[in-house]
């Protein structure tokens, strides 16, 4: 079994590197310039400056390896096995309001995440793992909450924009899901609300988003031994494609799924 130690300090160690880079443009976030990418989806000269610095770190390190990025045009290697899943600041919005961001490094081979790091600079939190070897947070192995309580469950999500698949209906279904259960929260970054079943301050957390975003966080929360699926139970094969992703610990999940289970059904190839 190929160890993968080294690439993970590497990667923590870039992602250390990107934190202090993005700290220096988010401690004076009210003079940022803004790009807009689309509706409730910005991008600012740091996003683009912690994508380069993390592209020449690993490039120089893994050259044969192929590279995606959300800020830049993807570039395959020539070793095809391999590829980074790279989003230089998770939770732009956060990040220009002066709110808590991340950036998030994974390792893909084939069709798998194999490891990753997820850096909060602002808390200096560092999510950490490795396929099969567990979760970790500054080190300490992580588990999911055993909260099964309804009442209890804490439940992140993100606000969905018209131009989401899913977006007929959400407001309805999210009034349905907040009822019943303790609280729901936006954490701001889909790959920070995956580290944060992983620990245990949320019990679960659903949206529609996308693979580089949360890589890292779904690799997290299975490693942490939470639940991963789409909104209909389905595995990697169908949420990895659609963005639409569950992730929770096991009386979470099933809440969701009965929830959602009316939302409008994505696949693939929508």
């Amino acid at each position: 079994m190929q160890s993968y130690d080294a690439v993970l300090a590497d990667m923590v160690a870039v992602a250390r590197q990107a934190g202090e880079l993005t700290l220096g443009y988010f401690k004076r976030f009210r003079d940022l310039e803004i790009g807009i990418k689309g509706p409730a989806d910005f991008v600012s000269e740091a996003d683009m400056e912690s994508e380069k610095l993390i592209r020449k770190f690993l490039f120089e390190r893994y050259p044969n390896w192929s590279f995606t990025g959300e800020e830049f045009a993807p570039v395959t290697g020539t070793d095809p096995e391999y590829r980074w899943l790279v989003d230089p600041i998770d939770g732009t919005t956060n990040f220009i309001n002066g709110m808590h961001y991340t950036i998030s490094i994974a390792l893909r081979r084939g069709n798998e995440t194999v490891c990753g790091a997820l850096y909060n600079p602002v808390s200096d939190e560092m999510f950490t793992a490795i396929k099969g070897e567990g979760a970790f947070m500054n080190g300490e192995k992580l588990k999911v909450s055993e909260q099964s309580d309804i009442g209890l469950m804490n439940v992140g999500t993100g606000l969905a924009t018209s131009r989401l698949f899913t977006f007929p209906g959400f407001y309805q279904r999210l009034e349905q899901i907040r009822d019943p259960i303790s609280s729901v929260r936006i954490v701001g970054s889909s790959a920070n609300s995956c580290a944060y079943v992983a620990l245990g301050r949320l019990t679960g957390y659903y949206e529609e988003s996308g693979l580089v975003d949360w890589a890292v966080g779904v690799l997290l929360v299975q490693e942490a031994g939470g639940i991963v699926t789409d909104w209909w139970g389905r595995g990697p094969e169908f949420y990895e494609k659609t963005g639409c992703v569950i992730v929770a610990n096991k009386a979470t999940h099933a809440y969701l799924i009965d929830k959602l289970k009316d939302a409008p059904r994505k696949d693939p190839a929508d």
